[in-house]
């Protein structure tokens, strides 16, 4: 039996005769730069191949789709919500999105990720219409918008999480790059002294990002001889990126943004517009369901510098604005995010609490095991690391569990 012949409509606004609770089966991305221990180590997810274990997928992306058991049988999660997408998102978000709106993940990053720039809403539209009128192909290297949507993300961090996040203040950077004093950069540097705008701030940005041949060589020269004798954090952060991705002009990226560790269970918000990247460490990220970014270095992908500066806000990111502060509300932690794509909180106390459900809602716990009741007698147990999708028509829920639980939703 398909699992859509099981949901008719009849079915599926009577609650009594569907299910509430979805346990999911997740892709694991193995992305170059994850790390082969971390997930398991913290949630017990096997790994016998001993690949990295870059991403854990929750959610309806087509690029990774998790499945469910329906009698048995496995479905897509998209074909599940495809059934009747009133019901599983909600009348409100079905009509905005037309699919589930958010990707979860479990992210863990034992080398950098590229720094990247996502367009935001407009951008992307418009971006994308182009390209498909120019007839770029989607799977073409030279492809820069993938979708018409924005990608705006916010990581939980799990444990000790490096990150880049926007731009330090210009007087910062004037002072690094002076004290470096690289030939092949001084005229960049005092047109950024003479104008410290942000139009200024983006001709320097776009003149560092399009250096070439020997002059880029010679700057790169300069910058790590200057590191290798400069005892500072920052500067050994930049020999370690340095292993990742000799020759890369990114290297120069730590003197131009700010660089964050988050302590565990510190959350950031990642803007449209706004440079940023992941170093290292684990964690939890939620975002719009998009693949739009435009690269600024450690990467040995294409890079339209031209398209990044379109689609970047030179403003300064002050340092203390970065970490995002939950509102908790009776032992919940929800998180002032800036956009309906997604919602996420971290419920800290679960003893038989009861939530109500609006849109289609995954679960993770992060600790301990997780027991999931509804009010006409279904129960489902949610082992550490692994996710439960439920939906809009379940209305309300009981969760008990010992340790933390996650909670992403729109």
């Amino acid at each position: 039996m398909s699992a859509l012949t099981i949901f008719d409509t009849e079915t599926l606004h009577s609650p009594a005769l569907h299910p509430m609770f979805f346990l999911m089966s997740n892709v694991i991305q193995d992305y170059a730069w994850g790390s082969t221990t971390s997930v398991s180590q913290l949630f017990g997810i096997e790994n016998p191949t001993g690949k990295p274990q870059a991403e854990v997928w929750m959610g309806a992306h087509p690029n990774g789709c998790s499945t469910v058991l329906i009698n048995g049988e496995e479905t897509t999660l998209s074909t599940l919500i495809a059934q009747d997408m009133n019901a599983f998102l909600s009348k409100d978000v079905a009509a905005r999105f037309g699919e589930l709106p958010y990707l979860f993940k479990i992210l863990a990053a034992e080398k950098a990720l590229s720094i990247q720039v996502h367009p935001n809403k407009q951008q992307a539209e418009l971006g994308f219409a182009l390209e498909e009128k120019q007839g770029i192909l989607l799977t073409a290297a030279n492809r820069n918008y993938k979708d018409p949507n924005h990608k705006p993300e916010l990581v939980y961090a799990l444990t000790e999480y490096q990150a880049m996040n926007g731009f330090r203040p210009t007087s910062e950077i004037i002072r690094f790059f002076s004290k470096l004093a690289i030939p092949e950069l001084q005229s960049l540097v005092d047109d950024l002294v003479a104008n410290q705008t942000p139009a200024g701030l983006a001709t320097f940005f776009s003149g560092l990002l399009s250096l070439e041949g020997e002059q880029k060589e010679m700057a790169l020269t300069v910058l790590m001889t200057q590191a290798r004798i400069t005892d500072l954090p920052l500067f050994n952060l930049i020999i370690e990126l340095e292993k990742q991705y000799p020759g890369d002009i990114g290297l120069f990226a730590p003197l131009m943004l700010n660089v964050i560790t988050l302590q565990p269970g510190d959350a950031m918000f990642l803007d449209a517009e706004t440079p940023h990247a992941y170093l290292k460490g684990t964690g939890l990220e939620i975002m719009a369901n998009s693949d739009n970014v435009l690269r600024a270095g450690l990467t040995p992908k294409y890079m339209d510098v031209k398209e990044l500066v379109a689609c970047t806000r030179f403003n300064e990111k002050p340092f203390n604005s970065l970490l995002l502060a939950p509102n908790e509300i009776d032992d919940m932690l929800e998180y002032p995010i800036p956009v309906d794509d997604f919602k996420f909180a971290i419920v800290k106390q679960a003893n038989q609490r009861t939530l109500d459900v609006h849109t289609a809602e995954i679960l993770l716990p992060l600790d301990s095991a997780l027991t999931v009741t509804h009010e006409n007698g279904e129960t489902c147990v949610v082992d550490k690391g692994q996710s439960v999708f439920i939906p809009a028509y379940a209305n309300h829920y009981t969760i008990n569990c010992q340790g933390r639980v996650a909670r992403a939703y729109s």
